[in-house]
């Protein structure tokens, strides 16, 4: 048995974020996680694989477009050995500095399975038959990072290798004929995107009645102009209700709003959603209060119910971001240290990172309605500005929402390439509750896709040069 004084349960963005924090901090610490290698799902096979493709999937996209400047590069030709070790390269480079610093912090990793004992210790299990030196861990205070897992379906669980999560797409084992992509949220449109710009014929299915349910209807429009392009079918208000092997590949069972039918494909992605991993730890062994959903509900200061215990990033609800979870785990680590610091953000932005790219953060138009709000929302269409017209990004525009009575920043959306890219500057304008004229008087670099947040403030100022709105009368305008 041994102890230490800080055990931070889960290796993602949040956990060794906040591991590190804590050794910083003179903090004697363990981070213990099923992974050989640090980063968690984000890093090994979430975020950064994923990004890595798309980026190859957005230069295909690229270089094709370039065919209008009389540019054609031809056909590409894939090497799925070489993309794939590539790949391992951008992930193994990225551990592996990890494992680095948290040497240089002192940091102890331990490699195992982890389950609460009680409220102050952990049993300590091998994971692949690799012993972690350890059958038991004490610990002061805990930081539960666990994570999350893909949801799987079972209709599927009888297919094999057919059927696949995110997990086991990142890998790309094979670029099929045709692909089956079960969900129309952001992992799915994503890695469907990936493989249809590999050659894959991929198909959508989507229960509700569009495209990223609870994103902002008018952002996700030209995104779904751009995939009913590229992908070879998109099906709304429809659910697989069956699934057969035939031979090499899969019978899939619909059931839409055209009725039921039938279709093969050479491999199903299963991209419906994730769930919390709280059932693997054995939260309620020790009496952590779980929502309905199976999140560990905390405090606004990440406390759960069990004292000594703190709970961030994808195992303490929504939304599952990396981001929220890297903050998280520096939040928890200052209540550790008795700051009383409580994690109330404004914002936090969410980016899709798929062609073109959506980002929004802060609230949504629709979500300022719901809240019973008066908002004014400004657009800029990206067909006005010089920069979008150069690249070929027209089909894109900015959006603000913005508060009718202080005439303060609420939310901000954007489509069109590079989103990700733009959004941190709205979301600093979110958090620090600007004014729409803060933003308009900011002088932004030109030509820029960044210029048209300023370009956006400006139409609902009534001072915009590029396009014509008559003038708005703002509440407080000026420098406030």
């Amino acid at each position: 048995m041994d102890q230490s004084e800080v055990v931070v349960l889960g290796a993602g963005p949040g956990g060794y974020a906040a591991a590190f924090l804590a050794a910083d901090e003179g903090l004697q610490v363990t981070l213990v996680d099923l992974e050989s290698r640090l980063g968690g799902v984000c890093l090994l096979r979430g975020c950064i694989p994923s990004k890595a493709l798309l980026y190859v999937a957005r230069v295909i996209h690229d270089a094709e477009a370039l065919r209008a400047w009389g540019v054609d590069f031809g056909k590409p030709q894939i090497n799925l050995d070489q993309l794939r070790a590539q790949k391992e390269k951008v992930i193994a480079t990225l551990t592996g500095g990890l494992s680095q610093l948290a040497k240089k912090r002192n940091v102890r990793v331990i490699r195992a399975r982890a389950q609460f004992v009680d409220a102050k210790r952990l049993r300590l299990e091998p994971v692949d038959g690799q012993d972690p030196g350890l059958s038991e861990l004490s610990f002061e205070r805990l930081i539960l990072a666990a994570g999350s897992r893909a949801i799987r379906l079972s209709v599927f669980d009888h297919l094999g290798e057919l059927a696949m999560t995110s997990r086991e797409a990142l890998d790309v084992p094979s670029v099929p004929d045709s692909l089956l992509v079960v969900g129309g949220g952001y992992i799915g449109l994503e890695l469907g995107t990936v493989y249809a710009t590999l050659g894959s014929r991929v198909t959508v299915v989507e229960m509700t009645d569009g495209l990223l349910p609870g994103v902002d209807r008018d952002l996700v429009r030209p995104l779904e102009a751009r995939l009913r392009k590229l992908f070879a079918g998109i099906l709304l208000e429809t659910k697989v209700v069956g699934a057969e092997r035939v031979g090499d590949a899969v019978k899939v069972f619909l059931d839409g709003k055209n009725g039921k039918e039938s279709a093969v494909f050479s491999r199903v992605l299963v991209a419906v959603g994730r769930r919390p991993n709280s059932d693997l730890v054995g939260a309620e062994r020790i009496g952590l209060r779980l929502t309905p959903q199976g999140f560990v509900d905390v405090d606004e200061y990440l406390q759960t119910s069990v004292p000594g215990i703190w709970a961030i990033g994808d195992i303490a609800g929504q939304p599952m971001l990396a981001h929220k979870a890297t903050h998280q785990g520096k939040t928890a680590v200052e209540n550790i240290l008795g700051e009383r610091v409580p994690f109330q953000p404004r914002a936090i932005p969410a980016v899709v990172f798929t062609e073109p790219e959506i980002a929004w953060t802060g609230l949504t138009e629709s979500a300022a309605k719901s809240q019973g709000r008066e908002i004014d929302v400004a657009v800029f269409p990206w067909g006005a500005s010089g920069r979008a017209q150069a690249t070929g990004a027209t089909d894109g525009f900015t959006k603000w929402v913005i508060d009718r009575s202080s005439g303060r920043v609420l939310g901000c959306g954007i489509v069109g390439a590079g989103a990700g890219d733009l959004i941190g500057e709205a979301t600093l304008a979110v958090e620090m509750g600007a004014h729409i004229a803060d933003v308009g008087g900011t002088i932004h670099p030109h030509p820029t896709l960044c210029e048209t947040l300023g370009m956006a403030a400006e139409v609902h100022l009534g001072l915009a040069t590029d396009i014509y709105r008559p003038r708005a009368t703002v509440a407080g305008r000026g420098s406030g």
